[in-house]
């Protein structure tokens, strides 16, 4: 005989409830133990692929920067080098770098990491090197453009790499490391220029050749490891088993549902970046950075030495300190900013020590060297962190990644036209106040500061907008983007 019981077959309220809680309790489990995992993952890309990069970031600006050292040691001698022509040496090296940097962008992803990097590098290396038998000014001139066209490759390639293998969250500070890298280098190549003046005529070559023949024989080799340790993908990376990879796969998916596609660029999102406004305020205040940053890092041995009157020796150590500041600070910003993903502030706060160092060596004349030496700490302070955090801002506020690669390669390109501007701006004829070098320097940091407030004002503008849309339950646009109504900046 059968019951029929209704109702009575369903669980009561209080069982029900209970099963509910025990989902939900192995559900905030399962993710507890997934964010373990996920933090042991990251920590070994932190151990494996960060080094890498800051390795090859750190050797890029070793040789691009070394000029500055050279000229102090002889090589404006030696080279015959007359007027402006050591300006002009310096502001080559941009012209094929920035024609470079929005391909390789474009690029990279679709031919490979563990191809376009390590092949690039030992490129440059072998330009470096070759820059060590210079006889002219002509030699020079075609070892700064060659090293521009390959090195402009290389930061494109290792910011998407990082977007490639870290979450938007977590991209900040490692996009960090490289400008930290960068700055490392500048005080490296003052110890490397310091050691080189000890082989001064070695084998008949002066210091300032030797400085180009090592670290470009250096770099090759850099280059040829890389080949064989960078990883294509995290599906054959040699350092991940197979628990690491499915919580790689996981990431992936993750990254995908938020930003949408899988790296490659379309016509579709390459009209999406150009017809984006924050894009090219991000590029301007980019090309204001870089102008700051490669103007105070080639030329702060040269100011030493013809500016402050130091010696040779002095113009060369005195540097190191300078650089390791600007490093340390930028670390700092670089892991406050992914900490509280607080892009705005790490923005601005750096920039008003900038203005007050630039402003106290404008007023040279009425201060001792040691207050312009403290001067260039307070920029330094800015420097590094300014640029890097304003790129790490624009990389976290577009998608879909597409779009991302697009927009960190124009913003890369365009940038570095204040490389050919750092280089016109400090010459020798304006020894020893280099007044037009720290005015440009000093209105740069002003309007990037200024350009800063306007993007706020544009993404919390953007983001009110999307609240009310949801409100009136407006349908999503039909191509993912950042303006979709799910998407949310950072500030």
């Amino acid at each position: 005989m059968s019951v029929h019981r209704g109702s009575e077959d369903l669980p009561a309220k209080p069982e029900l409830e209970s099963q509910l809680q025990q989902i939900e309790i192995a559900t905030e489990v399962e993710d507890a133990e997934f964010k373990r995992r996920e933090a042991r993952v990251v920590a070994k890309l932190d151990l494996y692929i960060c080094p890498i990069l800051i390795v090859l970031q750190l050797i890029s600006f070793l040789d691009r920067g070394n000029i500055g050292f050279a000229a102090t040691q002889g090589m404006i001698t030696d080279l015959h080098l007359v007027g402006t022509q050591l300006n002009t040496a310096i502001s080559l090296f941009y012209p094929l770098y920035i024609l470079s940097e929005f391909p390789a962008a474009l690029i990279v992803k679709r031919i490979g990491f563990n191809r376009v990097i390590p092949a690039a590098a030992a490129c440059w290396g072998l330009v470096c090197l070759g820059n060590g038998f210079a006889r002219s000014f002509g030699d020079l001139a075609a070892c700064r453009l060659l090293m521009g066209m390959f090195e402009g490759f290389l930061m494109p390639s290792l910011t998407l790499m990082l977007a490639n293998w870290y979450k938007r969250e977590e991209i900040g500070l490692r996009i960090s490391y490289l400008f930290i890298a960068s700055a490392i280098s500048s005080a490296f190549s003052g110890v490397i220029a310091f050691a080189i003046l000890f082989m001064d005529g070695k084998a008949g070559y002066p210091g300032w050749r030797w400085l180009y023949i090592i670290e470009g024989s250096v770099t090759v080799v850099i280059a040829s490891m890389c080949y064989f340790i960078i990883p294509s993908s995290y599906t054959t990376a040699y350092f991940l088993n197979e628990a690491d990879r499915a919580v790689m796969r996981k990431r992936a998916e993750l990254t995908e549902a938020y930003s949408g596609g899988k790296g490659h660029y379309t016509r579709a999102e390459f009209l999406m970046t150009i017809k984006d406004v924050k894009t090219w305020i991000h590029t301007l205040i980019q090309i204001m950075c870089l102008t700051v940053m490669y103007g105070f890092s080639v030329f702060l041995p040269i100011i030493l030495r013809f500016g402050f009157n130091f010696s040779v020796e002095q113009s060369q150590y005195l540097s190191i300190p300078v650089f390791f500041w600007g490093s340390i600070v930028y670390a700092t910003t670089g892991y406050l900013s992914d900490r509280f993903s607080r892009r705005f502030l790490a923005c601005i706060l750096c920039a008003p020590f900038g203005i007050v160092g630039y402003a106290m060596l404008l007023a040279g004349a009425h201060l001792s060297v040691g207050v312009k030496y403290f001067a260039c700490f307070l920029i330094a302070t800015c420097v590094w962190a300014m640029g890097g955090a304003n790129i790490a801002w624009l990389s976290t506020n577009s998608a879909p990644d597409g779009k991302r690669a697009a927009s960190l390669g124009l913003a890369f390109a365009l940038g570095n036209l204040g490389g050919i501007i750092s280089g016109q701006i400090y010459p020798q004829t304006m020894a020893p106040a280099y007044t037009l070098g720290h005015a440009w320097s000093l209105g740069a940091i002003c309007i990037s500061f200024c350009s800063w407030w306007v993007l706020r004002r544009i993404y919390y503008r953007r983001e009110k907008l999307k609240g009310e849309a949801r409100e009136r339950s407006v349908p999503e646009p039909a191509e993912f983007s950042d303006r979709a109504l799910t998407y949310k900046y950072q500030h």
